[in-house]
């Protein structure tokens, strides 16, 4: 049966309230212009005009480096937890929304939930046309997303992206813009026959090699939908854990295409089966379905991370993608994340967001928090 929400009393929507470990993690203080580092923030209040000290966790992007010696282990396929997954789909739209209409945030702290969605953004562009020149803007857009003036009056210098998305040949591209704007970001790369998955696994293991040997640091891979389909979850399973060897030391995000699995039911099977084959995130869609990125499939995804941990003491890390366009679609993503799996994978080290469109509406939100003004174009950071 699936599980429900553990019960844990109003979480302090905050986040910026969370301590991270200074040996581990990049720390920066931001402060907005003129206020007092030591002044109470309260986060029911919606009027403070203050942020304090805000602490961002900014990346260190490879503060979860893979364990060498876990890639030589073979993991094994334990069909057992795929037969007992059941889902009740009621249930779980009626506790999306519950989660999401007790949670209102507002003021300060809204403002503090968007400055960490930018740092767990990865910046995407996966168009047909794109070309070394509108990489170099991806880039340039990742490693300064918010334009001089927010900068100024939120004191957020040092705020970037978690990582750029691109195809396995703009990857060379992404290398060489980082080395002219003197910043290295992680770089992600869509392989193994993104989107739809449909060529021979020879070729989709060479296009990730391919990949990880122009300088990706982290690849999202499309499971086997035909093989899902058919319940053959074992070679899913097989396939993933050759795609995983291919990766080497690079992440391997696993893209589940949840709008075309059909149900809830193997939203959560093909969860369980990614962890099991060793991927270090899960994530929900590759933005090219009709269907991307819901409250249901979050919350189930939520869930299957939530049980594997229990079960192994592993952190698997999520993220949705497809269709999130603005800043209260992150809040929300945010918000499930706290409710099921806590503060703990509110760091982009285990949450990721895959947008194209979505920094633009949270630095308009920014800008206007901090100004007081709707932003023009000109008031937006260059792309």
């Amino acid at each position: 049966m699936a599980r429900s929400v553990h019960r844990r009393g109003v979480r302090d929507l905050n986040p910026l309230r969370y301590q991270l470990a200074p040996s581990k993690h990049l720390l920066v203080p931001v402060r907005i212009h003129g206020t007092n580092s030591s002044s109470h923030l309260d986060p029911k209040s919606s009027q403070s005009s203050a942020i304090p000290w805000i602490v961002l966790e900014l990346g260190r992007n490879y503060s979860r480096e893979p364990d060498l010696d876990s890639l030589q282990k073979m993991p094994s396929f334990d069909p057992d937890w795929l037969n007992q997954c059941e889902v009740n789909l009621d249930r779980v739209q009626e506790t999306c929304s519950n989660i999401l209409r007790r949670r209102c945030v507002k003021g300060v702290n809204q403002a503090a939930w968007q400055l960490r969605a930018v740092t767990c953004l990865d910046l995407t562009s996966l168009n047909s046309d794109d070309t070394p020149s509108t990489i170099f803007r991806l880039c340039s857009k990742a490693v300064k997303p918010l334009s001089d003036e927010i900068v100024s009056q939120l004191q957020t210098v040092g705020v970037r992206t978690a990582a750029v998305c691109v195809y396995p040949p703009r990857v060379k591209d992404c290398v060489d813009s980082f080395e002219t704007l003197g910043v290295r970001l992680p770089i992600a790369a869509v392989a193994s026959g993104f989107p739809s998955g449909q060529y021979s696994i020879g070729s989709r293991l060479d296009e990730i090699r391919f990949a990880v040997e122009s300088g990706a640091d982290e690849i999202d891979v499309v499971i086997n939908r035909t093989a899902a389909h058919r319940n053959d979850w074992e070679t899913v399973f097989n396939e993933l854990c050759e795609m995983k060897e291919a990766c080497g030391s690079a992440h391997m995000k696993v893209i589940l295409s949840t709008g075309e699995l059909g149900s809830l039911k193997n939203v959560r099977k093909a969860s369980l089966t990614a962890m099991q084959a060793g991927a270090d995130f899960i994530k929900t869609s590759t933005g090219k379905e009709s269907v991307n990125a819901n409250y249901p499939v979050t919350l189930t995804m939520l869930r299957a991370i939530s049980d594997y941990y229990r079960d192994t003491q592993t952190r698997v890390g999520f993220k949705p993608a497809g269709g999130i366009r603005t800043a209260k679609d992150a809040l929300d993503y945010q918000l499930l994340v706290n409710e099921v799996l806590g503060k703990d994978w509110l760091k982009n080290d285990l949450f990721r967001i895959g947008a194209s469109g979505l920094l633009s509406d949270i630095e308009r939100q920014l800008f206007f928090y901090a100004t007081k003004r709707y932003a023009n174009a000109s008031d937006l950071a260059p792309c």
